[in-house]
Parts: structure tokens; C-alpha cells; sequence
């Protein structure tokens, strides 16, 4: 009888430690939204401990997601467990307390300073607290695959004797190679006498390419939970992408062992554009599965073997993950009604004040573009939302370019109704609109990366523009923008960077770890 491979998905946790790509409280409820939608089975919605902003966004996807667990990070601290189990109430018997501790020598030493039985004694401790709260615990031995052996073994005998219902196993700095971690895999199974009493887990990091092909063989050793984020975002060169996992083991089934997974594959591509979207991070055409080149095919004999026959060059059916031909387009005479139905399709849960929104910016859109598609759609909410919950509003740009002109914007912005208009000369018309920006709002940023996507098919299709700009916090936000004018959405873009630069400002609790508090499983 098969097993069940469970999924466990960090986008909101580790995925969101990605520079530049951190999320606010309304992208990340859209993006666990996407997550039950998908079938995800644990969520990791966050880090209570560390602002009062996670401890919130923990808590109200505790309360509105009713299918997955919900799991909240922790150190094996009092302090931290404690806010983890107060975040995670709603969630009731879904909630898991995920506590982690490091076990490797360079940890212990260089870290932690802590020694081998000091170890043992916190992870154990950790433990039978955060079992105190809830009975669905997991620990995590950072840096486990540069652990001994047989002292992992011996940590994660401790932690199951203490109460873990499940025992991670992080490639914490991607490190490990398939054959070597199927074999540590196989070295537990066969050397920690209580391993049948949890379900052991992996979290692979991507730093020599090597997550998705070290999870698979993982998974063929015995682990039975497999934890990472959709596109594979994460710190460094990211964490295993969800997506690759789960269609391996479909694709070549009974390679990895009889096992399955209960993932809703047609929302694979779904979930994939919604977390670049409110993450920021665009996905690479070439990326495995949701790259916009997964299925294309330019040579002529490739095309003609599809033509004949799909499966000559495809391994994987893309309607089966959910691409496909957009639906019929929206025009500026659509109504209300039939927008709210199309976002609700699209999977955008908004209220009525978001829905207002999001429509009379949908109208002014509609004036300048003779079709609205779901891309369109989706980046209009997206776009909307950010703007509404700023503090700088867009009134109007104006800007005049050529080979023989001086690059020069005017925007006008508003305030708590008060309307402010400058004027700034810049190296090309989006600097200039940068700079007037900057001369009104008397915020200084530095720009990091600047990148423009279309959002749909077509001459007038929307362009998505995405920054991440440093206003001096030494961390660079993410903001995006989208205009049928591109210097428009970059004027957007920039704008929403800054308003989130001051509601940072305006909020102290807000507050970055630093290297030796992050967690870097």
C-alpha cells in the first residue's frame, strides 16, 4: 500500500528570508490561501517570535486556513515557543510547534559555544515544552548533514524520547550530495531504536543545484515529509522547490519508493504566479515546471514530434499543472459582478472596500487597453492593493525623452488629501520620475535591481515593473507596479517600495534578525 509523502511548505517562512522578498500581511494570507487551495498539508506561516507583524500574520492564518496544519518556528527558547503556541491557538488541533536547534561541531563551537550533552539537554527541553502547548511538535537539527552520525542519531533518539511527533533533517547550507544523504537517511532508520515513533522529514537548500535530486533520494531512504517553497525561493540559492518534488514522484512513479502525494496538481502554475507576485521574485523562463519555457518548443523537429504526437517531447502534461490558453478577456464595459467572478477564479479572496479598489483601478486600466486578461487581472490586484495601503498615493506623471531632449519628469502625489508636484531631470525618464519622487517625499533610495515584465499577451499589455530599492535600513524592499505605461509602473513600483521603507520606519517593533537569531534550516 503506497505511503503518503507529506508536503511542507516554508514560502512564508524561509522562502520570505529571500533578500528582497518580503511579504506584508495581506500577501501573505493571499499566498496561504493559494497554499490550502493547492493541498498543501503543513503551512509554515512564520517566525512568531520576531515582530508583532509575524505574530499576527501567524495567528490570522491560523484562524482562516481550515485544511492544512499550521506550524510556527521556533528556537528552543521559553520565549519563543511561548509566542508560537499564543499565535497559533486558532488553529486548534492543526498546530505544530516547529522548534530547531543546531548539532554540527561548527555550530556547537563557533555559534551555540555549547557541547555535546549541553545540546542534547536544550533540544530535549525545547521539546517537552513546546509539548506542553500542542501535541504535533517537530525539531529540526540545523546543519544536520554535517553532523556525526551517530551523534544525530543520538539527538534524534532525545527528541522523539521528548515528544516529537516529526524529526527534520536539513542540508541546512546544501551540502550534501543524493548518495550521501540516502545513506544518512538509511543510517537513522537503522540506528535510532524509537524512529518508527516519528515521521522523519527533509529540508534541503539548493546551494549546489543538488535540493530536488537530495529530497528525492531522501524520500527513497524513508523520509516521509519533504519541506521547501513554491519556485524554490529561500535564502541563498533557495530552498527545494515544492513543485519539482511532487511531480518526480508523480512523473516516475515507483522510482522513489510506493509512495504518493496529495498535492492538487492543476494549481501547480496557479500557486507559482501568485507567490512571484507577492513575493516579488520572478520566476526564470527556464525553471523546471512553471518556467515560462517549460513546455515551449522552438525547434522544427521538436514541433513537428508534438504536433504528431505530445508526448514524443513532453514527460508531463501542462494542462495537468494548470497551463493553458488564457480564458476570454475582460473589456472596460465588464461590470462588477463579472470581475469579482473572474478574481474569484483566479483565486483573489477581497473584500468589498479591496474590491472597490481594485475595480476603479480596473476601469482606468480599461480606458487605455482594449482586452483585461487574467495576468492583467492579477497584476491589477496586486498593484491596487499595495497602492491602497500606502502612504504616498500616484496622482499623474508626465515626462518628456528623446535623443535630443533632456530626460525630465513631473508627478504629482497625494498625501492625507494634500496634493504635492515637483519636477527632476534624471539619466532616462524613469530616473528622473525616481528623482522627483525622492525630491517630494524627501526620501533617498538606493536602486538594487529594476526589472519589467509583461503580464499578459498583446502590444498594450500591462508592464509589471518590479524594484528593490535600499532606503538606507540596508535592507533592499521589494516594490512593484504595473501601468500599460512602463514609466507609469515604474513611478508605482518605486512609490510602493518607499511607503513600505516608512511603514518600517513608523513600526520599531518590525525588526530583522540578525545572522546568529535567524534560522537557517
Amino acid at each position: 500500500m503506497s505511503e503518503q509523502v507529506y508536503f511542507f511548505d516554508t514560502t512564508l517562512r524561509d522562502g520570505e528570508q529571500c533578500p528582497g522578498a518580503s511579504m506584508n500581511f495581506r500577501q501573505k494570507l493571499e499566498v496561504a490561501r493559494q497554499l490550502e487551495r493547492l493541498g498543501i498539508d503543513i503551512i509554515e506561516a512564520g517566525f512568531p517570535c520576531i515582530s508583532d507583524g509575524d505574530f499576527e500574520a501567524v495567528k490570522a492564518i491560523a484562524t482562516e486556513i481550515k485544511n492544512c496544519r499550521i506550524a510556527g518556528l521556533a528556537r528552543c527558547m521559553n520565549n519563543d515557543i511561548e509566542a508560537a503556541a499564543r499565535s497559533l491557538e486558532p488553529a486548534g488541533d492543526r498546530a505544530r510547534i516547529h522548534v530547531f536547534l543546531a548539532t554540527s561541531p561548527l555550530h556547537r563551537e563557533y555559534k551555540l559555544k555549547k557541547t555535546k550533552d549541553e545540546i542534547l539537554a536544550m533540544a530535549a527541553e525545547g521539546v517537552a515544552f513546546a509539548k506542553s502547548f500542542v501535541n504535533d511538535v517537530e525539531f529540526s537539527a540545523e546543519d544536520a548533514t554535517r553532523t556525526e552520525l551517530p551523534y544525530l542519531a543520538q539527538v534524534v533518539e532525545t527528541v522523539i524520547r521528548a515528544g516529537a511527533t516529526t524529526v527534520n533533517i536539513p542540508d541546512t547550507v546544501g551540502y550534501t550530495t543524493p548518495n550521501e544523504f540516502y545513506k544518512t537517511i538509511r543510517y537513522l532508520k537503522e540506528n535510532v531504536p524509537n524512529i518508527d515513533e516519528a515521521i522523519i522529514a527533509v529540508h534541503c537548500h539548493n546551494d549546489l543545484g543538488l535540493a530536488t535530486a537530495n529530497s528525492l533520494f531522501a524520500v527513497l531512504a524513508g523520509a516521509r515529509q519533504v519541506e521547501g517553497t513554491i519556485n524554490g525561493i529561500g535564502e541563498r540559492a533557495g530552498n527545494v522547490a515544492l513543485e519539482e518534488v511532487c511531480m518526480a514522484l508523480m512523473t516516475r512513479k515507483g522510482e522513489f519508493g510506493d509512495v504518493t502525494c496529495g498535492l492538487t496538481m492543476r494549481e501547480i502554475v496557479r500557486t507559482s504566479r501568485i507567490v512571484a507576485r507577492m513575493s516579488g521574485l520572478q520566476v526564470q523562463r527556464s525553471k523546471a515546471i512553471v518556467g515560462e519555457n517549460a513546455f515551449a518548443h522552438s525547434s522544427g523537429i521538436h514541433q513537428h514530434g508534438i504536433l504528431n504526437k505530445r508526448e514524443t517531447y513532453e514527460i508531463i502534461d501542462p494542462q495537468e499543472i494548470g497551463w493553458g490558453e488564457t480564458e476570454l478577456p475582460l473589456t472596460k464595459h465588464s461590470g462588477r459582478a463579472a470581475v469579482q467572478a473572474k478574481l474569484k477564479q483566479l483565486g483573489h479572496v477581497l473584500s468589498d472596500e479591496e474590491m472597490q479598489v481594485v475595480f476603479e483601478r480596473f476601469k482606468k486600466v480599461g480606458d487605455s487597453k482594449k482586452f483585461i486578461y487574467d495576468d492583467d487581472l492579477s497584476a491589477i490586484v496586486d498593484t491596487s492593493l499595495h497602492e491602497s495601503l500606502g502612504l504616498w498615493q500616484l496622482d499623474f506623471i508626465q515626462f518628456v525623452a528623446g535623443s535630443h531632449a533632456k530626460p525630465t519628469a513631473t508627478v504629482g502625489l497625494v498625501k492625507e488629501g494634500r496634493k504635492y508636484v515637483d519636477s527632476a531631470i534624471g539619466n532616462g525618464a524613469v530616473d528622473a520620475a525616481f528623482k522627483a519622487i525622492e525630491r517630494i517625499t524627501k526620501c533617498r533610495g538606493k536602486l538594487i535591481d529594476y526589472s519589467v515584465n509583461a503580464a499578459s499577451e498583446g502590444k498594450d499589455a500591462l508592464g509589471e515593473v518590479t524594484v528593490h530599492v535600499d532606503f538606507g535600513n540596508g535592507k533592499p524592499l521589494a516594490g512593484k507596479g504595473a501601468s500599460t505605461d512602463v514609466i507609469e509602473g515604474s513611478a508605482r513600483a518605486f512609490l510602493n517600495a518607499l511607503n513600505r521603507s516608512i511603514h518600517l520606519s513608523n513600526n520599531p517593533e518590525v525588526r530583522y534578525l540578525s545572522c546568529e537569531e535567524s534560522a537557517g534550516i
